[in-house]
C-alpha cells in the first residue's frame, strides 16, 4: 500500500443529528485495550502469507465464538465470518483482511516477526502491511458490540479475509458462496480500513474512487543463447528486455495526457545466470496502477504493443507470452454512503481529525465485496505515524523518508492507533445499525 502523508484538505461536515452516537458502545474500549495489544503483538509475531492464514483465521473465529457471534469458516480457504442478530434493524458486514508479506521485517521491536528468514527452513514472512492491526481492530469491534447488545439493534457480520496481498481472497470467498453463507437480511453496506503513513489519531478517505486498479504483468521474452565472446551468434533477450524496459516509460510520459493518471513500474528483470553466457530468455515483472477504466486498457493495450515490437525488433525466434499475475479493481466509495460515514465521523473526532485523501494508488481487492453483492461500501484510511515524528518529517520535507507500507522497518505506533480504529470503525458501523428504544 501507498501512504496518504500528502498534504491534506480538512474535509466540512455537517452535524447531522440523525446518526446514533456510538458512545456507550465504545465505553469499554479503555478496559480492552490491553489485551487488544496483546494481541496484536502476538500477531505481529506470526504473520501467515496469503491463503495459509490458518493462526490468524483460528484467533479471529475463536474470538468470535466465544463473544456469542455464529461463526462460519473455511470461506474461500481461510476466510470466515461470524454474524449476531441483535433484533429488528439494517444488517451491515464490517471486513478485516489478514495476510502478511514475504519479507524480513527490521524494525527491531521485541514482538518482531519470528519467521525472519534466518535459517533454510523458515522463510522470511512479515506484517509489513499493517493486516495484523486489521484484524486486531476487528476483534476489538466484535467484543464491543457483543458486550453491549442493549445499545443497538440490526444484524452485523464481521468478516475475516485472506489473501489480499495477491488479489486472491475477496474472489475466493465469493466464488465459495460467501452469499449463501450470510444471514437472510442481505447487508445494506460493506466497510473496510486500513492503517497508513499519516498522523496517529486521524482517520482519512473520500468519496468516489479511493484506491487504483491495479494489474502485474509477468513478460517472457525469447532469445537465442551462445557465448559471450560470440554475440553475432546470439539473439540477446537481455538487451532485448532492456529495450522493452525504456520504451514502456514512454507510456505514462508520452501516451497519456497531464489529466490521466497512471503507474507504470517495471519491478524485477531475470535473466541468464553467468557473465560470459548469453541467455536464451529473460522474464520482465512489471506493476500497473490506473484510475479509469478506459485509461487502464489503453496502457495494457500499449504495453502488449512495445512488448510484441521490440521481441519483432530484436529478431526473437518466437513472440513473447504475457500472463497476468493478478489483477486488482478499481476500489471506489459510494458518494452518498461515503458522505454518511464522513459525517459520522466528523461528529465523533470533530473536523480537524477527518482528512480527505483524494484517491490514493495503492490497491485493494475490498471493492469486490459491494460489486458483488449489489451493495454500498466504503473504504478509509486510519494513521499510524507517532504523530510527534509525523510533524517534524513535515516540518523538514522528510515525510517521504517514513517508513511506509510494505517497507521492513513498517510499524504504527500502538497507541493510539488500535483505539482510534477501533473507534472508527464502531463510528461507521453506527451510522447505519439501529439504537435500542
Amino acid at each position: 500500500m501507498a501512504d496518504l502523508s500528502r498534504d491534506c484538505d480538512i474535509v466540512n461536515m455537517s452535524n447531522s443529528d440523525e446518526l446514533p452516537i456510538p458512545s456507550k458502545i465504545l465505553s469499554g474500549l479503555g478496559d480492552l485495550l490491553p489485551s487488544l495489544e496483546d494481541v496484536y503483538k502476538d500477531l505481529h509475531a506470526h504473520p501467515e502469507l496469503s491463503m495459509e492464514e490458518h493462526r490468524t483465521a483460528d484467533i479471529a473465529g475463536q474470538h468470535l465464538k466465544k463473544h456469542g457471534y455464529q461463526v462460519t469458516s473455511g470461506i474461500g480457504g481461510t476466510g470466515l465470518i461470524g454474524v449476531m442478530e441483535n433484533g429488528e434493524g439494517p444488517s451491515i458486514m464490517l471486513r478485516a483482511d489478514m495476510d502478511g508479506l514475504p519479507l524480513k521485517e527490521t524494525t527491531g521491536l521485541d514482538y518482531a516477526s519470528k519467521a525472519s528468514g534466518q535459517d533454510k527452513e523458515a522463510s522470511p514472512k512479515a506484517h509489513a502491511c499493517g493486516h495484523d492491526m486489521h484484524v486486531t481492530w476487528l476483534m476489538g469491534v466484535s467484543r464491543l458490540f457483543a458486550d453491549q447488545r442493549d445499545a443497538w439493534a440490526g444484524t452485523l457480520i464481521v468478516l475475516f479475509q485472506p489473501g489480499e496481498e495477491t488479489a486472491e481472497g475477496a474472489r475466493a470467498m465469493l466464488r465459495d458462496g460467501l452469499h449463501d453463507k450470510l444471514p437472510a437480511r442481505k447487508p445494506e453496506v460493506v466497510l473496510g480500513q486500513h492503517v497508513m503513513v499519516g498522523p496517529a489519531g486521524t482517520v482519512a478517505g473520500c468519496s468516489g474512487p479511493i484506491t487504483f486498479a491495479a494489474d502485474s504483468l509477468k513478460i517472457r521474452l525469447f532469445g537465442k543463447g551462445a557465448h559471450g565472446s560470440m554475440p553475432q551468434s546470439s539473439i540477446d533477450p537481455v538487451v532485448m528486455a532492456a529495450s522493452t524496459v525504456l520504451r514502456l516509460q514512454t507510456i505514462v510520459s508520452r501516451e497519456l495526457s497531464a489529466s490521466e493518471l497512471a503507474v507504470v513500474t517495471v519491478g524485477s528483470i531475470q535473466a541468464g545466470t553467468k557473465s560470459n553466457i548469453i541467455p536464451d530468455e529473460a522474464v520482465i515483472l512489471m506493476n500497473i496502477r490506473t484510475l479509469d477504466t478506459s485509461v487502464r486498457k489503453r496502457v495494457l493495450e500499449s504495453i502488449e504493443r512495445i512488448v510484441n515490437a521490440e521481441a519483432q525488433a530484436s529478431n526473437a525466434p518466437r513472440p513473447p507470452e504475457i500472463t497476468t499475475i493478478d489483477s486488482y479493481p478499481l476500489n471506489v466509495n459510494d458518494e452518498k454512503a461515503s458522505h454518511r460515514v464522513r459525517d459520522a465521523m466528523s461528529r465523533h473526532f470533530g473536523n480537524q481529525r477527518v482528512i480527505d485523501t483524494g484517491p490514493n494508488p495503492a490497491s485493494e481487492d475490498f471493492g469486490c465485496f459491494g460489486t458483488e453483492l449489489g451493495i454500498p461500501s466504503v473504504y478509509w484510511f486510519v494513521g499510524g505515524t507517532d504523530p510527534q515524528v509525523y510533524d517534524k518529517a513535515k516540518r523538514e520535507g522528510t515525510i517521504h523518508h517514513l517508513p511506509v507500507n510494505h517497507s521492513p522497518d513498517f510499524a504504527p505506533v500502538l497507541r493510539p492507533t488500535l483505539a482510534v480504529g477501533v473507534e472508527a470503525m464502531v463510528t461507521a458501523a453506527m451510522a447505519w445499525l439501529g439504537k435500542r428504544s
